[in-house]
C-alpha cells in the first residue's frame, strides 16, 4: 500500500454538495461541518472576456453555455476531483426556475458524466442541522426573502411570503446614500462599485434599534449618529462613508410598505397562513439564513420588531403567542442549507432516492422534488 494515496482517493466515497445562490456558491462534501469553497456565482465567457452571473442568461443555450464553465470551475479549481460517476446532491431554492434546474441537470449528466443526482429544498434540509422537523425558515438572500414554514418534515408550500428584499436591495440603498456623500462615486466602475458597496455593507454597518433610527430620520433631533469612516480606494482616493448611513442602512428591512408588508410583518403572516395548533410552534422555532442575516444587530432587532407587531391589532388573534425565539443552527447563516444538505449526503438517501444516470437519460427530465419528498423526509 502506497504511503500517500493522493486527495481522490480520499475523497473518492464522498458526494458532492452544491449549493448555487444568486451571489455566492458553496461546494464542498457529505458529513463535512463547512463547505471547501464559497465562490461567486458568475464566469468568465470566453466569447467576450467579460465576466457574467450565471443567473443573467439570456434563454437556454446561453444558460447551459454558462452553468458548463462554471460547473468545470467548481470540480477542477476549488474541488479537484473528477465529476464522472460521482453522485451530487443540489441545494435548490423552493423558488427555482424549472428553466435553471432542468439546464443544470442536464449539463451534470450530459456534459460532465455524474452517476446520480439528488435535488433538496433549501428550506427543508436547513432544518437537518438542528435536528428538529418543524419550524418558520427565512431566507434572505441576494435578490429576495422567502419564508416557508415546514411542519412536521413538509414545506407548506400554501402559507409562503416573499419580499424583494435582500443584498441587492441594500446595495441599491448603499450606492443613493454614497452618492449623496461622495460626488466622485460616478466615476466608480459598476462591477468595481458593487464589490465596494459589499464590503462596505460587511465592514463598516449595523442595525440599529429602532428608537435610535427613528431619532435619526427627525430633522429636529440632537442625537448624533456614530462615527463616519474613511474607506480607502486605493492610492488617495476614498469614500466618506457617514455614520448615518452605517446605521440606517439596514431599515429598508423593517420600514412597512404601502401594503404593510415588511421582514416582521412577513413572518407573522406566514404564521397566520397555517392551523391554529402549529402557529405556537412555529413562533418559537424559526430559522434564519442567509448571508444577509449575519448583519450585527439583526436578529435582536427582528425580535423586538415582531414583539412590536404583535401588539398591533391586526395581530390580535395572535393571544397564544407569549414568546418569539431563534434557533441558533451549528454553523453560520449563510451556509446553513449547505450543511443540512451535507448530512443529508452522508445518509442513504442519496442511494436509495437519487436519480441515477440511467433513469435520466430514459425520463429525459429531472423529477419534481415533491415526488419523493415523503419518502426523504420519512428516510432521514
Amino acid at each position: 500500500m502506497p504511503i500517500y494515496e493522493g486527495y481522490g482517493t480520499i475523497t473518492d466515497k464522498l458526494t458532492f454538495i452544491i449549493d448555487i445562490g444568486a451571489a455566492y456558491t458553496k461546494i464542498g462534501f457529505s458529513a463535512e461541518f463547512a463547505p471547501r469553497a464559497i465562490v461567486a456565482s458568475e464566469v468568465r465567457c470566453k466569447n467576450t472576456n467579460q465576466v457574467r452571473n450565471i443567473y443573467d442568461y439570456k434563454d437556454k443555450e446561453d444558460l447551459y453555455d454558462l452553468l458548463v464553465e462554471f460547473i468545470h470551475l467548481l470540480y477542477f479549481k476549488y474541488a479537484l476531483i473528477s465529476p464522472k460517476d460521482r453522485a451530487v446532491v443540489i441545494v435548490e431554492s423552493l423558488l427555482c426556475p424549472t428553466l435553471f434546474r432542468e439546464t443544470l441537470a442536464k449539463v451534470l449528466f450530459y456534459h460532465y458524466e455524474v452517476a446520480s443526482l439528488l435535488v433538496v429544498p433549501s428550506h427543508l434540509v436547513s432544518l437537518a442541522t438542528l435536528a428538529i422537523d418543524t419550524g418558520l425558515v427565512l431566507d434572505i438572500g441576494y435578490t429576495e426573502a422567502v419564508a416557508i414554514p415546514i411542519c412536521h418534515g413538509s414545506p407548506v408550500l400554501h402559507a409562503w411570503q416573499a419580499l424583494p428584499l435582500g443584498s441587492q436591495a441594500i446595495h441599491s440603498h448603499v450606492k443613493t446614500l454614497l452618492s449623496a456623500d461622495n460626488t466622485g462615486i460616478q466615476n466608480i466602475s459598476e462591477s468595481v462599485l458593487e464589490d465596494i458597496k459589499e464590503d462596505i455593507k460587511v465592514r463598516c454597518c449595523f442595525v440599529t434599534k429602532r428608537e435610535r433610527a427613528e431619532k435619526l430620520r427627525s430633522v429636529s433631533s440632537d442625537i448624533a449618529p456614530c462615527p463616519s469612516v474613511v474607506y480607502p480606494l486605493g492610492g488617495t482616493k476614498s469614500l466618506n462613508v457617514s455614520g448615518k448611513l452605517r446605521e440606517m442602512m439596514y431599515e429598508i428591512f423593517f420600514d412597512e410598505d404601502l401594503d404593510h408588508l415588511c421582514i416582521s410583518t412577513m413572518i407573522l403572516n406566514v404564521i397566520a397562513s397555517v392551523d391554529v395548533e402549529s402557529r405556537t410552534l412555529l413562533a418559537e422555532n424559526i430559522v434564519l439564513i442567509g448571508g444577509t442575516c449575519m448583519a450585527p444587530g439583526f436578529k435582536a432587532r427582528l425580535k423586538a420588531e415582531l414583539y412590536r407587531q404583535l401588539k398591533n391589532e391586526r395581530y390580535s388573534k395572535f393571544k397564544n403567542i407569549k414568546t418569539i425565539k431563534f434557533h441558533t443552527p451549528p454553523a453560520k447563516e449563510n451556509y446553513t442549507a449547505w450543511l443540512g444538505a451535507a448530512i443529508y449526503g452522508a445518509t442513504e438517501i442519496v442511494s436509495m432516492k437519487a436519480l441515477s444516470k440511467d433513469q435520466y437519460f430514459k425520463e429525459k427530465r429531472l423529477p419534481d422534488w415533491w415526488s419523493n419528498l415523503k419518502d426523504v423526509v420519512r428516510s432521514i
